[in-house]
């Protein structure tokens, strides 16, 4: 599979390694009266945008773990056992409203910032962007340094991005949706709210995730998957709501996941049956 990443000016990433903290789970969400209607796109030309301005932002400090790219070492007829770091929490972001309002080419076609109610603020993105034509970015959305996108991609409200991010053509991010660093997300995405992606995690074109287990009939909270560090998704797979897929699994391309996956199995098939995953693929994500 072609990464999007391949035609940009990819940089080694200076948060590779580092661990992924457990980031919060309960957020408050506005409902859909609160949100206005999507920008109509216009019909022109696409066109590249690149800005690296100079703004100062504050990421949240990471505690060094030691294991997860070091797996414990294979015994001789001991099955590898992999466990699963403790929990660590994240510090809160503090957001700099301080700089003046990004600017970018009418002719582009780019908003940055579209303020959803009356007290949102505007969006706070580090530095070395790049963002591409007819692309929506919501007021309350924090985006780390080298983030990079297709064209014709929305981030609703309380996004939470971090550093080394490809956000792929068409895909839709629908708010209040957590991502670490160093994620890779393909074309024709859907993250619906309330979910949480983890560092090093690659999301491959057209996967769908969903947040709603009885759609339009009962009321239902809203939960939408987690995506533990290291995972690997195919593409054109689907996600029912609540599903977690594990540290360093791998959903195969066109998978219905309807059970959550172990850390390091595999989903296969439609609907997915999880298998062990192979030792030479419990290896992290190299984008």
């Amino acid at each position: 599979m072609v990464r999007f990443s391949q035609s940009l000016d990819d940089k080694q990433s200076k948060n590779r390694g580092k661990p992924y903290e457990q980031l919060k789970d309960n957020h408050h969400y506005y409902s859909h009266e609160e949100r206005q209607p999507h920008v109509v796109h216009m019909s022109r030309e696409e066109q590249i945008y690149r800005q690296t301005p100079d703004i100062e932002y504050q990421r949240p400090v990471y505690q060094q773990e030691e294991n997860f790219y070091n797996p414990p070492q294979r015994q001789e007829s001991a099955e590898i056992v992999y466990e699963r770091p403790a929990v660590i929490k994240r510090e809160s972001i503090q957001e700099d409203y301080s700089k003046p309002e990004l600017k970018f080419p009418a002719d582009q076609n780019i908003q940055f910032g579209v303020k959803y109610s009356p007290n949102s603020k505007p969006p706070v993105i580090g530095n070395n962007y790049t963002i591409r034509s007819n692309s929506i970015i919501y007021n309350d959305v924090v985006i780390g340094d080298n983030f990079r996108t297709g064209h014709n991609v929305v981030i609703r409200e309380n996004t939470n991005i971090g550093d080394d991010v490809l956000i792929g053509t068409n895909t839709v991010i629908e708010g209040d949706v957590i991502i670490g660093n160093d994620v890779s997300i393909q074309s024709n995405v859907y993250i619906p709210t309330n979910s949480i992606i983890e560092d090093n995690v690659f999301i491959g074109p057209c996967a769908c995730f969903t947040n709603d287990k009885y759609p339009v009939r009962i009321n239902y909270d809203l939960q939408g998957p987690k995506v533990r560090r290291g995972a690997s998704i195919g593409g054109n797979t689907t996600f029912l709501s609540n599903v977690e897929i594990g540290e360093g699994a791998i959903v195969a391309a066109g998978a219905i996941v309807i059970h959550s996956v172990p850390p390091f199995y595999l989903a296969i098939g439609t609907p997915a049956r999880i298998k062990p995953l192979p030792d030479h693929l419990k290896v992290p994500n190299r984008f």
